[in-house]
């Protein structure tokens, strides 16, 4: 299995990754609030467009997110299909006008739909490359301390950088016993019957449930065994203090933020109106 195609943090030399996990988790948060607020298209674009050049610029691999990006393609496509079936109309409702660009009776696509769907897009674009910028760029120990930083009780925050630590290690060991099950003669490949694939993958749930059980067991057993959680506080061996570069990232995300809140005022309300 090669070590790219996992999904989880890989150490790298990038302006990215030297950010303090609390400057780019509070990024993350204030601009994907401000994205999913706003369908105002121009900043949507923008931050579409940013999030993109972010996303470029840390040399992640294509392998490490080519399956989620592409399922949660999958499952943005489905949505706006969903949108569009059961509400063709809402977006002439929304911008109250209506020019029909395919006429199909209940059917019908309006332009005032398609920009309203075209919004919907966007928002995947601006909030999906950011969310999979901060996992696979965060240390999660790292990314455990922001969140304590953040007030957060570190005993949740101390679950959540063990749940990002086993993210990668369930796809490698899944990819293993798949693996050991082809060599034992199990077709698991897409040439394969669909009655043959399920019941290879049981075959791989299975211990991979089980190796995975024995594995939190192992590591609750341990911090037990170091007292985890008597003390109302603790520190973190990762934790960096805040640069300037920190300091940036925040004003950004403040600023993008503050323009959403323009814009409000701008459009009175949340969308922009290009037909009126």
């Amino acid at each position: 299995m090669n070590k790219q195609s996992i999904l989880g943090y890989q150490p790298q030399d990038s302006f990215i990754h030297r950010l303090n996990a609390t400057a780019k988790l509070f990024f993350f948060l204030l601009v994907s609030i401000a994205c999913m607020t706003t369908f105002d298209t121009r900043f949507l674009l923008f931050v579409a467009l940013f999030s993109l050049i972010l996303f470029k610029s840390a040399h992640l691999k294509w392998q490490q997110v080519s399956f989620i990006i592409k399922f949660i393609a999958l499952f943005s496509l489905l949505n706006l299909i969903a949108i569009f079936i059961f509400q063709p109309t809402y977006g002439q409702e929304l911008y109250g006008s209506r020019h029909i660009l395919l006429a199909a009776g209940y059917f019908t696509l309006t332009s005032q739909e398609l920009f309203y769907l075209v919004n919907v897009a966007l928002k995947y674009f601006c909030t999906v490359p950011l969310a999979l910028l901060f996992l696979l760029t965060t240390d999660p120990s790292a990314f455990a301390s922001s969140l304590n930083k953040l007030k957060i009780s570190y005993k949740i925050s101390y679950a959540v950088a063990l749940a990002l630590r086993y993210i990668p290690d369930i796809q490698a060991t899944y990819w293993d016993i798949s693996a050991a099950q082809q060599a034992r003669g199990y077709e698991l490949s897409s040439k394969a019957k669909l009655s043959t694939r399920l019941k290879g993958a049981i075959n791989i749930i299975l211990p991979l449930i089980f190796s995975s059980l024995e594995r939190i067991n192992t590591i609750s057993t341990a911090m037990q065994l170091r007292r985890f959680g008597s003390k109302k506080k603790r520190t973190w061996y990762t934790q960096r203090p805040f640069k300037a570069s920190d300091w940036l990232v925040v004003i950004l995300a403040i600023v993008l933020f503050g323009i959403t809140l323009y814009l409000f005022k701008l459009n009175h309300g949340r969308f922009y109106d290009p037909f009126n």
